[in-house]
């Protein structure tokens, strides 16, 4: 008996091949021109966080008294009668400000990347758990997480920074990451028990408990996979939240301390400057809001990407 299959010349039919839900969400998402773009200068900013510090021949704490709140210029003079070159020009310190900048994008965009890790952890762990369980667990966790929302969290974030937080260096920045992750964690939560409870009425998840599936396991190999689509949407739109906290504190003196820098604390010296040394200000104001736009942007892009409506 011949085959007689319909397909390719040799009688055999055709492989066809799927496209999965996140093939078309990154097909979709880098169709968006917008949040491409943004992804590109983002990327650049991540670049020279790295490598900018590295360009210039000052480190971000070296002065130089003899060129103080100088602005931008190739050829400014040295303390040991040379010249040398300062691309955003010196704060009234005599430091470079394009140093200082750089170093500030890389404690800034640390702080935003750890803090809202931590805020993750904490908040698909808590909000799959008391979606999942449901029932007097459910009522209990969420009275807990309204508890928690009542009380103010910038005075929270003062006093234990005040406390715990006042030793400088990488102990603060250590106290920053724990601090505004541990609080920031709330409306993660929220989110996450709102799509664990869509998602554990799904057919799948019935044909796990028929199969013997444990709790913990359901909820680390079923719950947690699909509903990563708005977490990672939300995780995009909290890291700028987070920057912007960091920024905060730092502007009123309690965040990040010297030796270390951030833009929420070159932007409080940099309005003490306005007047005189406007550069003070102008850059590391202008790099910290292409990166909060990027951020949404990004959102966005990956916010339709994502939406089921639209495939």
């Amino acid at each position: 008996m011949t085959d007689t299959s319909i397909g390719t010349p040799g009688g055999k039919i055709a492989e066809i091949k799927g496209r999965s839900l996140w093939d078309d969400a990154r097909r979709r998402l880098f169709a968006n021109k917008a949040a491409v773009t943004a992804m590109i200068l983002l990327g650049l900013l991540f670049i020279m966080a790295v490598v900018g510090p590295f360009l210039s021949p000052h480190t971000f704490e070296e002065q130089n008294y003899a060129y103080t709140s100088g602005a931008p210029t190739l050829s400014a003079p040295t303390q040991e009668g040379g010249t040398t070159f300062y691309l955003f020009g010196t704060d009234a310190n005599g430091r470079d400000i394009f140093a200082r900048t750089w170093i500030g994008a890389r404690v800034s965009l640390a702080i935003g990347f750890v803090a809202t890790a931590v805020s993750l952890v904490i908040g698909v762990i808590y909000g799959a758990t008391s979606g999942f369980i449901g029932g007097r667990v459910d009522n209990i966790m969420m009275r807990i997480v309204d508890i928690l929302y009542s009380i103010p969290h910038m005075f929270v974030f003062i006093i234990l920074l005040v406390v715990f937080g006042r030793s400088g260096g990488i102990l603060n920045l250590l106290m920053l990451f724990a601090v505004i992750g541990a609080l920031e964690w709330l409306t993660m939560g929220r989110i996450t028990r709102g799509q664990t409870l869509s998602v554990k009425e799904k057919e799948f998840i019935e044909a796990a408990h028929a199969a013997g599936v444990g709790r913990w396991t359901m909820i680390r190999r079923h719950i947690v996979p699909n509903i990563l689509g708005p977490v990672v949407v939300y995780m995009t739109l909290t890291v700028p939240a987070v920057i912007l906290i960091e920024s905060f504190l730092s502007f009123l003196g309690l965040g990040v301390q010297e030796p270390l820098t951030s833009w929420g604390r070159l932007i409080a010296e940099g309005a003490q400057e306005m007047e005189t040394a406007p550069w003070m200000l102008l850059f590391p104001v202008l790099f910290m809001a292409v990166t909060l736009f990027c951020f949404n942007f990004i959102g966005d892009g990956l916010r339709d990407a994502l939406d089921p409506k639209d495939r």
